[in-house]
Order: C-alpha cells, then sequence, then structure tokens
C-alpha cells in the first residue's frame, strides 16, 4: 500500500493549485485524477473563450500571458500543461478513485481503479461538469439527444435544438449557425439571463433579429422523440421538427461520492459541510477545494476564487503538523 502524507482528488486548476500550495509548504502532496489533468476545461467546446482574464486563472505564481485579454481553451490548456511541468507536480492521471474511508488510526484508506493508497489528509477538489441536470423528459436518452457540445461542424444542414438560455446554449447555438446548422434555442424563462458574457449576447441578439436563429422564450420541454421536441409555451403545445438536440441544462456536483466519506451535506444549499476558513469538513482530515465547496449554486466558485482554498488548507496543515 502506498503511504502519503496529503492526496488531492481531481486534478483540476483548484486541485493543481492545492498541489502547489502543499509544495510551498514543504509537502510533497500527490494529485489523483480520472481523465488527465484540467480535464473538464480539455472536455469544454473547442472554441471556448472563458469568462475569466487570464490573470484570473493563474496558480502557482506562474504568469499566463496572451495576447488576448480572456484566454481560449487551448491556450488554458497549454497553460496548465507547462504549470504542473514547472512545478514538478506528482499526477497519477487516469486513474480514479473509488472510495475513501477513514481508518481506526485517523488515516484515510483510498482505493482506486489501480491501487489502494493510505493518506493522513484527503483533498477533494473534484468539479461538477461530469454530473449534467437532466430534464427528465421522455426521450433523454435518445442518442439525437447530448448534454455537451464540442463543435458545430457535424451538424451542417442539419436542423438543431439547443435547450437553456445561458453561456452554454448561446455558446453552442452561435458555434452551430457558423457552420450551418438551422438552430431553435428553447428557453424556459421569460427573457435573456443576465447571466450571458456580455461580449457575445449583441451578436447573439443580432442573429435572433435577422432569423438566423430562432428564440423561443417561455419554452418548458414535455418530450423528444425521435424527429421531435415537444414544448409547452403560454399554455399551448408545440411541436418541433429536428435532426439533433443539445440539452445544455447546467451540472451539479457528485454529493454521493463525498458523502459516502462521512462528509454532510447542507440539504438546502447541497454545500458539502465544512470551515470556510480551513475548508476542512466534519470529517477529519478531509477537506474541499474549488466549485465542489459552492453546492449546488455553481456559478458562485469559479477557478478565480477556488485557487486559493489549497492555501487555506496547506496552511492549516501545516499548522498542525507544528502542534
Amino acid at each position: 500500500m502506498q503511504k502519503e502524507e496529503v492526496i488531492i482528488i481531481g486534478g483540476g486548476p483548484c486541485g493543481l493549485a492545492a498541489a502547489i500550495a502543499f509544495q510551498n509548504e514543504g509537502i510533497d502532496a500527490l494529485v489523483i485524477e480520472k481523465g488527465n489533468i484540467v480535464n473538464a476545461i480539455y472536455h469544454y467546446p473547442t472554441h471556448q473563450t472563458f469568462f475569466s482574464s487570464s490573470e484570473k486563472l493563474e496558480i502557482g505564481d506562474v504568469a499566463f500571458i496572451i495576447e488576448q485579454r480572456k484566454p481560449k481553451r487551448n491556450q488554458a490548456l497549454a497553460y496548465y500543461r507547462q504549470v504542473a511541468k514547472r512545478k514538478d507536480l506528482r499526477i497519477h492521471p487516469f486513474e480514479k478513485v473509488e472510495d475513501v474511508t477513514k481508518q481506526d488510526d485517523g488515516a484515510f484508506r483510498l482505493r482506486t481503479t489501480k491501487q489502494t493508497y493510505e493518506a493522513k489528509h484527503v483533498v477533494i477538489a473534484t468539479g461538477y461538469y461530469d454530473h449534467p441536470n437532466y430534464m427528465n423528459v421522455p426521450g433523454e436518452e435518445l442518442s439525437k439527444v447530448a448534454h455537451y457540445f464540442k463543435e458545430g461542424h457535424p451538424y451542417f444542414d442539419k436542423d438543431v435544438v439547443v435547450i437553456g438560455g445561458k453561456n452554454s446554449s448561446v455558446d453552442a447555438a452561435l458555434e452551430l449557425v457558423k457552420c450551418g446548422a438551422r438552430v431553435t434555442v428553447l428557453y424556459r424563462g421569460s427573457e435573456y439571463s443576465s447571466s450571458i458574457k456580455p461580449w457575445i449576447l449583441p451578436e447573439f441578439e443580432a442573429l435572433v433579429r435577422n432569423g438566423e436563429v430562432r428564440m423561443e422564450f417561455n419554452a418548458a420541454v414535455k418530450e423528444i422523440t425521435e424527429d421531435t421536441v415537444v414544448y409547452e409555451q403560454n399554455g399551448n403545445e408545440c411541436r418541433l421538427k429536428n435532426d439533433f438536440v443539445f440539452a445544455m441544462t447546467g451540472y451539479h456536483p457528485d454529493h454521493s461520492f463525498i458523502q459516502k466519506m462521512g462528509v454532510e451535506i447542507d440539504a438546502e444549499t447541497g454545500r458539502p459541510v465544512h470551515n470556510v476558513d480551513t475548508m476542512e469538513t466534519n470529517v477529519e482530515g478531509i477537506f474541499i477545494a474549488g466549485v465542489i465547496a459552492a453546492g449546488n449554486n455553481v456559478n458562485e466558485i469559479f477557478i478565480e476564487n477556488g485557487r486559493f482554498h489549497g492555501g487555506q488548507i496547506a496552511s492549516y496543515v501545516t499548522q498542525k503538523r507544528g502542534v
């Protein structure tokens, strides 16, 4: 059994930032990641532009310098690869943690898809991108329905429905139109979301005004069939012919994984119970870092503020270590 002082579950920006914070305290933490580093960012749409500016995505005092103010997905991937290499972080990629159990001596046993570890402290830095919010409507399981959007080329000359009215939906619609798809956006809200990136909303509104995108507000999806989407709008049932559907309905953290460790979840907010100063949960020795601390409100914590959690944790662990 491999013994470690600190194991960080999750190799996203906040997990890497935590590893660097421990490194600065003289602790060589091990990062275990089910994919490769920043796996969620890798799965972003190919041409995704970040909401945050590059300096707000920096970790480990490594400058993120680009010509534009806001980086694209590929620039972020290159940056975080460089950080991991420059900081010589210990990362076990393509290894999924199956369960974490606390032993009688206070240490934790982690069983992964490859081996078993023992650690004095565990940091959970998993995100939420792997767990889409399902609509739970008939037909959602059809092969024509996707909850992730990568790029628009395969949908040239096809009728595509995008469900949702926030950033991921608008981004997908813009890319689909550029690639020659006929796009309809169904949104249950009555107006454009205030969370849409301000630099893309004018472009999207122009496409709607020009008839290049059909925008339907107050639209509640009821069913998806092989060739239609059925939705209710202002008391009327509508049927929309289509070839593909992108249900961009958001994502949520995996509560079950952390609950199995004994971590309590606030029923109302979905937040793991934790000390905001140390990020330690109700289970002594288990900490959280990054967006998982936000619970159901995934718009509360981003890379730009979650990247500092590791410093809080490392400082506390070092302090306890010296007692």
